[in-house]
């Protein structure tokens, strides 16, 4: 059996609640769109997509085995992607220091050592997903509401098991490891 990864840095509550006013407020505003639930909320910083569940434990160390520090963060402006034809709104996070790139290459690196796999070879873009455009449907890309404004540090790095379900997908954390000085 297989089972879909991926690892995320997990938001402080109060960033998910207003990032998910945000993504619900642009639903309203255009049928094209589905809001992303405020317990979905996330930034990937690896996808590893099906991998044999033998798998899953060396991930886990993986994870735990990642030098953790908080990343100093702010959301940014809206942000379309794929910009030639949307599939998902987002909002782009702003890496005030690098931190959140080191440790993005730390996870990565890390996961790269105790598997058999191969990272993205795309530059990483940071952001986290808001809405999705439903299938066959084009979004109006302008007329957003304000996007939020925050500035903070994640709480932890997950190792997260995703179910493709009817619906939006479920999410189930394997491991979590919180960042240091959290």
């Amino acid at each position: 059996m297989s089972a879909r990864l991926f690892v995320a840095l997990e938001l402080p509550a109060a960033v998910r609640t207003q990032l998910a006013e945000f993504g619900r407020a642009a639903a309203e505003r255009d049928d094209a769109l589905r809001a992303v639930a405020e317990d979905a909320l996330h930034l990937t910083l690896a996808f590893l997509g099906h991998r044999p569940e033998e798998e899953i434990e060396p991930a886990r160390a993986a994870v735990r085995a990642a030098a953790l520090v908080l990343p100093a963060l702010a959301l940014g402006e809206p942000l379309w992607l794929a910009p030639r034809r949307p599939q998902v709104l987002t909002v782009a996070l702003e890496d005030a220091d690098g931190t959140l790139a080191s440790l993005r290459a730390g996870v990565v690196d890390g996961l790269a050592a105790a598997l058999d796999w191969e990272p993205e070879a795309r530059a990483f873009r940071p952001h986290i997903t808001v809405a999705r455009v439903r299938r066959g449907a084009r979004p109006r890309t302008r007329d957003l509401p304000d996007a939020p404004k925050a500035s903070f540090a994640g709480d932890a790095v997950v190792l997260y098991r995703s179910y493709l379900v009817a619906g939006p997908a479920r999410y189930e954390a394997l491991e979590r490891v919180s960042a240091a000085g959290s």
